[in-house]
């Protein structure tokens, strides 16, 4: 049974290959690549449901058993991810079917995009540091294609940075296996964890893990996020969003599951400087939302604010804290995919990427304005959307875990966010109508379907929190509890 775990990874570059077959069919394309993602996701959900009855489950590759082989583990916390980020994928895939984009369509946008979502579900599932390695590889050679697709001089210029930061940071991540390898002889999680536990964690080993706490800062743009604006603000609507609700959190996922399962032992060094990384990053991040009038710039530095947010969580190393942070990553997957759609759809309809050059909008498309309204206030906190839980209890954790700093700049961080997307709203939807009745672009009920499931999704998920609370304290309970992890991913009875 438990061989159904390589179906999220293994469906969409399956299905990724048949259709490059079908390269002058569009249609085929279109909606094979959204069936297998509904496929994905029917199939996630109920892997997620079996983790919660029979507790973690394990897939040994060719029955070669841990630490020897390779092996994918489904705990709630991966699980709960890869659910998340297959929803976001069909709904992203919508947007991109209506949207017709036949250019990129032509040179196989579609099986890029499975391919991506492959390499995220395998880094999500993995439970060894090698093929960690490899999905994230698969991930980023996919994103590579996709952010130079097209041939416009703004993403070659801005693909040209980000593949060079990603090699850069590939290396590094080579670099710290290679170290890990040659100190522990390993490099399966669980026995890491193990090993680790009995070496108590030595200088070497925290330097090798600052050492992974830069490369997947690199991924998840902690800190080092200077390629991500530009580079986000480059891509056609639908690959952006996919790229700003998937991409940094497998960084992040990464940074949660080195530094409660391996990196624990020394939370005075590396948890500390994952508390100041996050100060950081939400300070700039916030800065940068409020200093471009470039609708896109702004959506770029919301995600950089996000992922500093969430990580207060990680730093705070608490139960409640991280709690929090795993409900605010679902959340952000799915609100940083609806935002990217909303900003892409406003340049759609105007032409226009600066705030300061439209308005009205919400004369010509009320619906489209209301939902613009649920992800400000979903984004910024506000009950009863889903954003309010999970920075409620990160709130609490880091007060708990008496981290005010990061407290209050967490807090402060979620004004700035309110006020950069209240410029858009109140600039762009409100006052008097730029666009003429016979200038006004259509917008396909496809199109505005996607982004009508997602603001349907957040008030959900904040209504009914105590749906998911259950799943959200699994996951946090693995996290915090290493032991759990190790005892399923090396028990070989």
């Amino acid at each position: 049974m438990n061989n159904i775990l390589v179906f999220p990874m293994v469906l969409p570059i399956i299905a990724g290959v048949l259709l490059l077959f079908f390269r002058s069919n569009p249609n085929i394309q279109r909606w094979g690549s959204i069936l297998t993602m509904i496929v994905v996701f029917l199939i996630s959900l109920w892997i997620l449901q079996q983790v919660m009855i029979q507790g973690i489950l394990r897939l040994d590759f060719g029955e070669w058993l841990p630490p020897f082989g390779i092996t994918f583990v489904a705990d709630a916390f991966a699980m709960l991810l890869v659910t998340a980020s297959s929803l976001v994928s069909i709904l992203c895939l919508v947007y991109a079917a209506f949207a017709k984009d036949e250019k990129r369509e032509h040179f196989f946008l579609y099986p890029f995009l499975l391919l991506l979502v492959a390499g995220v579900n395998g880094s999500f599932l993995t439970g060894d540091l090698f093929n960690l390695f490899v999905c994230f590889e698969v991930m980023l050679l996919a994103s590579y294609v996709l952010m130079t697709l097209g041939g416009e001089k703004k993403q070659l210029t801005e693909g040209i940075k980000y593949i060079l930061i990603n090699i850069l940071s590939s290396w590094f991540f080579l670099l710290g296996m290679a170290y890990l390898y040659g100190t522990l002889g390993t490099l399966n999680m669980a026995h890491l964890s193990v090993r680790i536990a009995e070496a108590g964690q030595p200088p070497l080993l925290t330097t090798i893990s600052i050492l992974f706490l830069v490369v997947f800062s690199l991924k998840a743009g902690l800190v080092l996020y200077f390629w991500l604006p530009g580079s986000y603000g480059a891509l056609p609507t639908a690959v952006s969003a996919l790229f700003a609700a998937l991409l940094t959190k497998v960084g992040v996922y990464a940074l949660f599951r080195f530094f409660t399962l391996l990196f624990y032992h020394e939370p005075s060094i590396t948890h500390k400087m994952i508390g100041w990384m996050a100060i950081a990053t939400m300070a700039g991040g916030s800065l940068g939302a409020i200093a471009y009038k470039d609708v896109r710039k702004i959506a770029a530095y919301n995600v950089i604010i996000a992922i500093g947010f969430i990580l207060v969580g990680l730093a705070s190393n608490n139960t409640e804290a991280i709690q929090g942070s795993i409900y605010y990553l679902i959340h952000d997957i799915l609100l940083k995919g609806m935002l990217f759609l909303l900003i892409g759809t406003v340049i759609y309809v105007t032409g226009k990427t600066r705030f300061d050059q439209a308005s009205g909008l919400m004369t010509n498309y009320p619906l489209f304005g209301w939902m613009f309204l649920i992800v400000i206030l979903s984004l910024g906190g506000i009950p009863p959307f889903s954003g309010f839980a999970g920075k409620l209890l990160i709130g609490q954790g880091a007060i708990g875990a008496g981290e005010y700093v990061m407290a209050a700049t967490a807090f402060l961080s979620s004004l700035f966010v309110l006020y950069s997307l209240l410029r858009i709203f109140l600039n762009m939807f409100w006052g008097e109508t730029s666009i003429h009745l016979k200038d006004q672009v259509h917008l396909a009920k496809g199109m505005l379907t996607p982004l009508l499931i997602l603001a349907v999704l957040t008030t959900g998920l904040g209504l009914g929190m105590g749906v998911i609370s259950p799943y959200v304290s699994e996951a946090a309970n693995v996290l915090m509890n290493p032991e759990l992890y190790i005892e399923s991913a090396l028990n070989n009875k």
